[in-house]
């Protein structure tokens, strides 16, 4: 996978038991990747970034994401997209490392070789 080395992706296989998460979302949230809901009575608003969850598995995360910003192909297009909409560049690198654990959720579920 793109960004992606033999120690990222040995910290990912040691990290992370994907039998211990049902889907995606609870990998994000394990990561620290999924924002966090504020609750008052009936109204549910979403807010920043939760700052629980596995600290070193986010910030590697995010960091093998910055390289991928810069790229041209698929994630840069996402990157380039996100910061289309508005996105300061910190939720955009956010946004597409949360991207990125899905795919890498899916490959490590599935057993799998990436394939773009």
């Amino acid at each position: 996978m793109p960004g992606i080395g033999p120690r990222t992706a040995s910290e990912l296989v040691i990290s992370i038991d994907i039998a211990d998460f049902p889907s995606h979302d609870k990998l994000a949230s394990y990561c620290g990747l999924a924002p966090r809901n504020r609750r008052s009575g009936t109204s549910i608003s979403s807010v920043s970034a939760s700052r629980r969850g596995n600290k070193r598995l986010k910030n590697l995360l995010i960091f093998s994401c910055n390289c991928l910003a810069r790229s041209h192909g698929r994630w840069g297009d996402y990157y380039a997209e996100c910061r289309g909409r508005g996105m300061p560049h910190g939720k955009a690198i956010k946004a597409l490392a949360r991207k990125r654990l899905k795919v890498i959720y899916a490959v490590m579920r599935d057993k799998t070789t990436y394939s773009a």
